[in-house]
């Protein structure tokens, strides 16, 4: 089993989607973050600031970027040696919105 070294968070909303996640990758692999993890990626009530009111678990939240963003992303976290991006976890009862947007 592989332990983390180090870990940091992402917390996505509209100003700071895929893009923005993978201009600071180089700065995390300097700071010695070996693994990552973020906040729910996929649609999301408009302007969610966090996420966790999803409204659709099968598309990708398009305020936060399309889909080639988020696999430049990944992309960029592989290549500099930063594991999570390629695994999701969708906790349904930490996911979800009343009604939709």
């Amino acid at each position: 089993m592989r332990v983390p070294a180090a870990t940091y968070r992402l917390q996505f909303n509209p100003a700071f989607g895929f893009r923005a996640a993978r201009k600071i990758v180089p700065y995390l692999k300097r700071l010695g973050v070996s693994d990552v993890y973020a906040s729910p990626i996929f649609r999301a009530r408009k302007g969610s600031l966090h996420g966790y009111d999803v409204v659709d678990s099968n598309q990708l939240n398009h305020e936060l970027g399309t889909t080639r963003d988020f696999e430049l992303l990944a992309g960029e976290a592989e290549k500099n040696g930063l594991d999570g991006f390629r695994t999701l976890f969708l906790i349904i009862w930490h996911s979800t919105a009343k009604t939709r947007c």
